[in-house]
């Protein structure tokens, strides 16, 4: 196995990323050998000389200070030795050079020419009578002129030997862009930790899954009636809801190797080479089958072809789109191979890729219901150090319509606040603003407003408040600020509903609602501002979408002119100019009446929105609690308590069941 993955070059943990065993590999060889080679040219390892001036030279000669003289006619350079006298060794090199005294000649120096050096010697020994011996030699460099010779043709080879190596492979050398890019976690890795117990909530993603993992571990259960192994899985879901995690549990209940890729890997700026990594991708997986291929954000390939936004096909995105249909449609059927993908955009897919026989299932990751957010926080906050009192029911009803994502963000960005105020635990208030931040964004207290302005805001956000507490299908409140956040100069938070199906009731209340701060401002100050533009727009939104989309305005009943086929990019409405004129001519009569219906609340209960807007100017923050005790207990039952007074029930009801069954087993078996 370990030699077929360095022929492959696919990375391993036990091997240092696909890279030898032994450190001593072919590259250490060539660096030893250049270092040699450059230690050969720049060192010298005979004794140091000095090197002195001729005319130097020639007072030492003079006063009979030199033994013999060996010239190097070819570079004009006298290596002079002196006479063996420790006087003469110390006074001519000092201290230091008489310690590194030698036989060796000690001096150096530069002659002008042979003949003038033989003419001063002549010279000399007529003088003095003493002779010099003077031994002439030319002196040839042999590494130097080797290496000048053929140092160049072997730097050349070793440059070629190396870039050879990494186009064939090594490296991601230019030879090597068709390679696949997965990165493989083999079987029994440290890396696959994460099983279905990591998972929270996604409970009926898993248990789907759950017979993926069954066909890995025990294939020939299925194949033996007939069957055939699912080729792939599509997990379908908005961003953060925990695809990539759950793709990672199955490889990890599996105990299978885990090929994962992103599905950009694929595009390159070279022609072909996309086509090129799916097949080798997928060849390395039929020699690690059974295993799984995991492809996040397959949309970057898998795009329906004809059908690219810029409006020029891209045939190299399109060719790797048919490469891996060939791929998938191509293979043995019981090989073992099977393909997870996630998206977010199942829409713009490709129809041949979502049929069956490739992507046979679809599996739909959507964001965490009350009970599944409780199951998420439960994961997040174990290495988080709690303070009492904090209540995972509350902040999973605070926080509707979270991912899995937004969670672990909420978690982290309390244990944060907490930290920056020095305390020891997290409470339930730094969760509370950390979710306040997250939705909102971060509190501006330094934001200069002056007393008229702070009492028009506390006027507007007092009548959303005042009106979604007396409308029954409005959410319901949870507090409202007058604290600037983010761009907003006043918040109000609710509890969402999280419905299934939306009435008409329930849609008009929630425009009514939302149109509650405007109506505030007219009935109470007689002008309106700028600061509902946010609501002015949701709820022309929520206008446009009950006469277009879901048929619910008198003159265009039961008609919807949603499209779900339609390009994001198509220039065409799917109505007449007449029937424009009927939809906004609706949507006009649907925002008033309820902007009309927010005013009339207001006016009859004017006394307490006033007293609300005080208590708000005053506090800057109420909750749910102060206008309990200004309006009164709402008497309407909300669907978040009766799903929970629901799921209490089942709880209670599960022990009875339980003991029923096995009950009946006994009797069974008896």
């Amino acid at each position: 196995m370990a030699d077929k993955r360095k022929r492959r070059n696919i990375p391993d943990e036990n091997n240092n990323g696909g890279k030898p065993n032994s450190w001593f590999s072919l590259t250490w060889i060539y660096i030893i050998i250049a270092g040699f080679l450059i230690y050969l040219v720049f060192s010298d390892t005979s004794i140091p000389t000095k090197e002195v001036e001729y005319s130097e030279l020639q007072t030492y000669i003079d006063s009979g200070y030199v033994d013999k003289i060996n010239f190097i006619t070819n570079e004009n350079i006298a290596e002079v030795s002196l006479i063996d006298d420790s006087v003469v060794i110390v006074k001519v090199l000092g201290e230091a050079g008489a310690k590194q005294y030698s036989k060796k000649p000690q001096l150096s120096s530069k002659v002008p020419s042979a003949e003038k050096l033989d003419d001063f010697l002549t010279a000399y020994t007529a003088k003095t009578g003493n002779t010099i011996s003077v031994k002439y030699e030319e002196r040839k460099d042999y590494m130097g002129t080797f290496l000048w010779s053929f140092g160049p043709i072997f730097i050349f080879i070793l440059f070629w030997i190396i870039l050879s190596r990494r186009m064939a492979g090594g490296g991601g050398g230019i030879f090597s862009v068709g390679k696949s890019k997965a990165q493989v976690i083999e079987k029994g890795s440290s890396k696959m930790k994460v099983t279905f117990k990591d998972v929270a909530g996604l409970s009926e993603a898993k248990q789907e899954v759950q017979e993926i993992v069954e066909f890995l571990k025990n294939p020939s259960k299925f194949t033996t009636l007939g069957g055939k192994i699912p080729k792939g899985a599509l997990l379908v879901g908005p961003p953060g809801t925990g695809k990539t995690l759950l793709a990672k549990a199955v490889a990890g209940e599996a105990n299978v190797p885990f090929f994962s890729l992103s599905g950009s890997d694929f595009v390159e700026m070279f022609v072909g080479v996309g086509a090129s990594r799916v097949r080798d991708l997928f060849r390395q997986a039929k020699e690690k089958a059974p295993c799984i291929i995991f492809i996040d954000e397959i949309d970057a390939v898998g795009r329906a072809r004809g059908k690219n936004p810029s409006f020029n096909a891209n045939d190299e995105r399109e060719s790797t789109l048919n490469q891996l249909l060939t791929e998938m449609d191509g293979f043995g059927s019981n090989s073992g191979i099977i393909i997870l993908a996630a998206t977010n955009r199942a829409d713009i897919l490709d129809k041949a890729l979502l049929r069956a026989g490739r992507f046979d299932r679809q599996i739909s990751v959507d964001l965490p219901d009350v009970h599944e957010r409780k199951e998420i926080f439960e994961v997040h906050l174990k290495p988080i150090r709690l303070a009492d009192g904090v209540d995972l029911d509350l902040m999973a009803k605070q926080t509707p319509g979270f991912s899995g994502a937004d969670i672990a963000n909420v978690c982290n960005e309390a244990a944060l606040i907490a930290a920056r105020r020095n305390k020891k635990a997290v409470d339930r208030q730094d969760f509370m603003d950390a979710i306040d931040r997250i939705i909102g964004g971060l509190e501006k207290k330094n934001k200069i407003t002056t007393a008229e302005e702070k009492k028009s805001i506390a006027i507007h956000e007092a009548g959303h408040a005042s009106v979604s507490w007396l409308l029954e299908y409005a959410n319901p409140l949870v507090k409202v600020t007058i604290v600037p956040r983010g761009k907003a100069l006043g918040a109000a938070w609710y509890l969402p509903e999280e419905r299934q199906l939306t009435t008409t009731e329930q849609m008009l209340d929630e425009m009514c609602s939302l149109l509650g701060g405007r109506a505030a401002e007219q009935v109470v100050l007689g002008r309106v501002s700028t600061g509902a533009l946010n609501d002015l727009e949701r709820a022309t939104k929520m206008a446009y979408s009950m006469v277009v989309y879901y048929g619910m305005s008198e003159k265009l009943k039961n008609i919807s002119y949603f499209d779900s086929t339609q390009s994001d990019y198509s220039f065409t409405k799917p109505y007449s100019d007449k029937t424009s004129e009927i939809i906004d001519s609706e949507i006009k009569k649907i925002v008033q009446e309820q902007f009309e219906r927010a005013v009339k609340i207001i006016e009859e209960n004017r006394d307490k929105h006033a007293e609300l807007a005080d208590i708000l100017v005053e506090k800057e923050v109420i909750f749910a609690d102060d206008v309990t005790r200004i309006f009164g207990p709402r008497p309407w039952k909300t669907r978040m308590d009766e799903i929970t007074e629901l799921n209490e029930k089942q709880e209670e009801e599960k022990p009875k069941k339980a003991r029923k069954t096995k009950k009946k087993q006994e009797e069974t078996d008896e």
